[in-house]
């Protein structure tokens, strides 16, 4: 199990990697996303798999033909953030490969068809919306809106999709796609730190039955967009009192975002931000931001992003809503099943986004399988799974495969369509 595994990881170690950073800039629709794609259809083909694309552009690599009996689907996504970890989505895509190569070596053929999937543009990254893959296949973002949205550049979904070689006009729902979709487990790298605590909570990085988790929830979330305007002045002859300068709006901003969030117990984050003119010497005349903000109740996330818009308001400013996701609870039945076939996992809800929530929130059955991460830090180079976890993570999702794949399973075979 552990060699193709292993083999497949040094393959995309260097994909996208930065070396003044270490961390990975893999965006959707560029050159390195199309060699990460290359690389997906390589493996794919190699195993014997039908590789298919959707409307929305997400890969598709089915053992088995899903148009007869909706099938088991695993995978995740191999885009990054911006100067990402090297685990956060390409470690699920690994999983499910190698979970394929395991199944061949013990002679075990799916009694239902089995998929390998890669989303595309999960992270956002370089056009601003999550889960952009998951959300358009399954009609949650509208396709217009999609084709319009652009990145720092100007460039448009629409231009990038040309520029790929892809017609987009063809971008779209496709409600055939999902309806193949019988369950999804989606394997993922944890980006806190519960599984690498004890009860007490000091570290205990070696108790083995803690290197997997299995997922119950997605907390909600959004992002908001902040514009905050100033006046262009010169930064050594304007006088302080006669300036208006958008950057100490954006200082007030994030500082009661944090305030409010601690005392709802929510989270709250700036983390891009846009200054024009954007020059050294220039006082700032409008800032355009980003909030973040996610909690385990939407009321506690609602009122926090209230108080901080009245804030922005009292300060001339704007706050708008750029996406919304209500708390995404996956299917109890499967997280049952998973939880009998790993009965020494523990739970775990998360406030990270993933295409399982996407599909979950859309009546998929949809579940996940964390893998422990040491640092708990992760959407930085710090990101981390040892090893041993990671074989770990594989030889969880091989029992849960073969658990939903191999045998007959009367409430996964159902109409979809």
């Amino acid at each position: 199990m552990t060699a193709p595994f292993d083999r497949m990881w040094a393959d995309l170690e260097p994909v996208g990697r930065a070396p003044e950073t270490g961390g990975y800039r893999r965006y959707a629709w560029t050159r390195t996303d199309h060699d990460l794609r290359e690389w997906f259809v390589g493996e794919c083909v190699a195993r014997g798999l039908d590789v298919v694309e959707d409307r929305a552009g997400n890969q598709w690599a089915w053992w088995g033909d899903p148009d007869t009996t909706p099938g088991v689907v695993i995978g995740s996504h191999l885009d990054s953030v911006p100067d990402g970890g090297a685990f956060d989505g390409p470690l699920g895509v690994v999983s499910a490969l190698a979970v394929v190569d395991e199944l061949r070596a013990r002679g075990l053929e799916p009694d239902v068809p089995l998929g390998v999937v890669n989303f595309v543009d999960e992270e956002g990254a370089r056009f601003g919306v999550a889960c952009a893959g998951s959300r358009i296949v399954t009609g949650v973002l509208d396709a217009d809106r999609a084709r319009s949205l652009t990145d720092g550049d100007g460039v448009s979904m629409a231009e990038a999709w040309r520029a790929a070689g892809r017609d987009p006009d063809s971008l779209g729902p496709d409600p055939e796609a999902v309806g193949r979709i019988g369950r999804f487990v989606e394997l993922h790298v944890e980006q806190g730190k519960a599984l690498g605590l004890a009860p007490d909570g000091t570290d205990d990085l070696a108790d083995a039955s803690r290197a997997v988790a299995v997922g119950t929830d997605i907390w909600p979330h959004g992002r908001w967009r902040v514009d905050l305007p100033g006046e262009a002045n010169h930064a050594g002859t304007t006088r302080i009192e006669d300036r208006r300068d958008a950057m100490l709006s954006l200082a007030d901003v994030v500082h009661a975002s944090r305030s409010y969030a601690v005392g709802l117990g929510c989270v709250a984050t700036v983390g891009k931000v846009h200054v024009q003119p954007g020059g050294v010497n220039a006082i700032a005349s409008h800032v355009t931001a980003w909030l973040d903000a996610r909690g385990r109740s939407a009321e506690v996330v609602r009122a926090a992003v209230e108080a901080v818009t009245a804030d922005a308001e009292r300060l001339g400013g704007t706050v708008r809503e750029e996406s919304w996701t209500p708390t995404t609870d996956f299917d109890p039945q499967l997280v049952s099943r998973l939880r009998d076939v790993l009965p020494d996992a523990p739970l775990l809800g998360t406030g990270a986004g993933h295409d399982a929530g996407i599909l979950a929130a859309q009546g998929v059955s949809a579940g996940m399988i964390f893998v422990r991460n040491p640092t708990g830090i992760s959407h930085s180079p710090a990101e981390s799974a040892t090893p041993d976890d990671c074989h770990h993570g594989v030889t969880a999702l091989t029992a849960v495969v073969t658990d939903l794949c191999t045998r007959k399973d009367a409430d996964l075979v159902r109409d979809r369509r």
